[in-house]
């Protein structure tokens, strides 16, 4: 007879309930409204008429929700221990953004939103995906209309790696395989989601490739891939590159060192106090 299998049970920093998750999935709406507007709303419609505003207002919404599914994972047990873990990794990922600043596709930060979401699950994840983009464009003068919709994005980008198979599945070279998968597939998505946000904005400046609120969905289509083609491929493909090289190269360490913090930490272990002896 073979040895038995030992299962490996995925540590959680935050044990999501339903209202957290009801909460998540209502912003994720949103969000997603909010990033896909161009294309569904109707050339005759009042948000089309006002298409220079509708990014600021969903930016200003988006603070919001954002906000309240932050709150709300906090609520659900994101306790004393695991808020200094999220300080620790949110300061971490917000000093490894500049690391990239000016140079197309250089941005470790990302690798390490991948491997955090991996080890600390969905909940976290999307609160350090969040905390981690808004205290980088602090760092980096990076604060605008933009910014709510990086949040939003990075959250979906680290709370995705949560919900990937775990550890009981997949561990070792086919583990690392896949969060690499993962992190190139992502920081493409992650790059096209920002496009949409920006793209709006930019009117008539680039007639060819901007968004025309009177033409019809497939016509916007072909002008937002242009887009993307012309602006932001080759700094996708930088960005998607760099996480797969770091994942594979110092991910194996990275994971060792944040499954032995989290074991250290016994997140769902309450923290009690004793009475001092007189």
């Amino acid at each position: 007879m073979g040895a038995p299998t030992t299962r490996v049970r995925q540590a959680r920093a935050v044990r999501l309930g339903p209202r957290s998750v009801l909460a998540l999935a209502l912003v994720s709406a949103v969000g997603v409204a909010g990033f896909t507007w161009p294309f569904l709303t109707p050339p005759t419609s009042r948000l089309s008429a006002h298409a220079q505003d509708a990014p600021w207002l969903f930016a200003g919404l988006l603070v919001l929700l954002v906000a309240v599914a932050g709150a709300a994972v906090a609520e659900a047990g994101l306790g004393p221990k695991a808020v200094a873990m999220l300080g620790v990794l949110a300061a971490t990922g917000a000093a490894l953004r500049p690391i990239g600043a000016g140079t197309a596709g250089i941005e470790p930060m990302f690798f390490l939103m991948v491997l955090s979401g991996r080890v600390l699950g969905p909940g976290f994840g999307f609160v350090l995906g969040s905390v981690t983009m808004f205290a980088s464009a602090l760092l980096t003068g990076g604060v605008g209309p933009w910014l709510p919709f990086q949040m939003l994005a990075m959250g979906w980008f680290a709370m995705g790696a949560g919900l990937l198979p775990g550890p009981d599945r997949l561990r070792g070279r086919a583990e690392l395989v896949m969060l690499a998968g993962y992190g190139f597939l992502a920081a493409f998505a992650y790059g096209t989601v920002m496009n949409m946000a920006g793209w709006p904005f930019m009117g008539a400046l680039a007639s060819n490739v901007a968004f025309d609120p009177h033409a019809p969905v497939a016509t916007n289509l072909a002008r937002f891939v242009a887009y993307c083609v012309a602006t932001s491929l080759g700094w996708d493909l930088g960005r998607a590159v760099v996480t797969v090289v770091l994942t594979l190269t110092v991910g194996p360490a990275v994971l060792r060192a944040l499954r032995r913090a989290t074991r250290r930490a016994a997140f769902e272990t309450p923290v009690t106090f004793e009475a001092s002896r007189q």
